[in-house]
């Protein structure tokens, strides 16, 4: 693999995440609000409030406040948090697994849905599995996931009896406990995920379907799963891998509602609960982890590429 192709790439990926942060940091502090006062209350005097400013760095300059922050982030140290005073590192390390097992599970249920009716709908175009297909994926993108988790939960917890409505088990504790737990939220963002996926992968292989070399295969004797498998999948990867890397960025966003309907202690809960309290150092630690995540699957894409097509261009 070209190894300034790989640079260009690490280069473009700490300028975005550097945007992102530089960004956040500047929108916080149009924020109404001043983190002393709400870190004493209301009541507290001026004289608390402004001996804590200055304990915090808060009359600083903007630039530098922003400067100092990136050097000890750089270092690991993202500060504590305003309400409980606690290493806001180790929060963010502690609630990352639960958010990417989530996402995990729900992008290989989409996957597991996406990629046999998407085929299938485009190998049969017009046929009655085509028009279902695409009936349930155009419903699938009309729901709101909210509302589908809510529904989920009537219907599997609350009817049945079948599924926990909410909590969370560590996988190291109890796999089976795990699992319970996490199906639904799962299933919630999968089905969602999946819907749009379909669409996609439906379209790409159409398009493949149609390119001369396929008629070729076929008069050629091939069968059509040899030409399938052989050809027009790993032609129509790159731009399912664009899709895919596309909802994996969709997903880590969505956790922050699915979170909070199933009560995923996630990083989307943990951003969520951080702009409700001001937690002003605790929501930049959880913007800067989500960045770096987003930047990497997209790296991650840029590098498959290559891999699928070393012909694209490297500029």
């Amino acid at each position: 693999m070209n190894v300034r192709y790989i640079a260009q790439r690490l280069v473009t990926a700490i300028v975005v995440v550097l945007g992102v942060t530089f960004a956040v940091f500047s929108i916080i502090q149009l924020v109404p609000g001043d983190p002393a006062r709400v870190i004493l209350g209301v009541q507290a005097n001026d004289e608390n409030v402004a001996a804590l400013r200055e304990r915090l760095g808060l009359n600083e300059p903007f630039l530098v406040r922003y400067g100092n922050w990136l050097a000890n982030a750089v270092r690991g140290d993202l500060g504590k948090s305003l309400i409980t005073g606690q290493e806001v590192t180790p929060q963010l390390k502690q609630r990352l697994p639960a958010t990417l097992q989530l996402a995990a599970l729900a992008l290989l249920i989409g996957l597991l849905i996406a990629l046999p009716a998407g085929i299938i709908s485009a190998l049969r175009p017009g046929s009655k599995i085509d028009v279902f297909s695409s009936v349930a994926s155009q419903v699938g993108v009309a729901i709101p996931d909210f509302w589908l988790g809510i529904m989920l939960i009537l219907l599997f917890s609350l009817t049945l009896g079948w599924l926990p409505a909410r909590g969370y088990v560590r996988i190291s504790e109890s796999f089976s406990g795990w699992f319970q737990h996490i199906i639904l939220p799962a299933i919630t963002l999968g089905i969602i995920s999946g819907a749009i996926q379909t669409r996609f992968v439906r379209s790409a292989m159409l398009e493949v379907l149609n390119e001369n070399y396929i008629r070729t295969g076929h008069a050629k004797g091939l069968s059509a799963r040899k030409v399938i498998t052989s050809h027009a999948l790993p032609n129509a990867m790159i731009t399912i891998v664009t899709i895919i890397g596309l909802q994996i960025t969709a997903l880590l966003s969505a956790v922050v509602v699915v979170e909070v309907v199933f009560g995923w202690p996630g990083l989307g809960r943990l951003a969520l609960d951080a702009v409700l309290d001001r937690d002003y150092p605790l929501l930049q630690g959880t913007v800067l982890v989500m960045a770096i995540l987003l930047t990497l699957v997209n790296l991650g894409v840029d590098l498959l590429y290559f891999v699928l097509d070393p012909r694209i261009e490297q500029a």
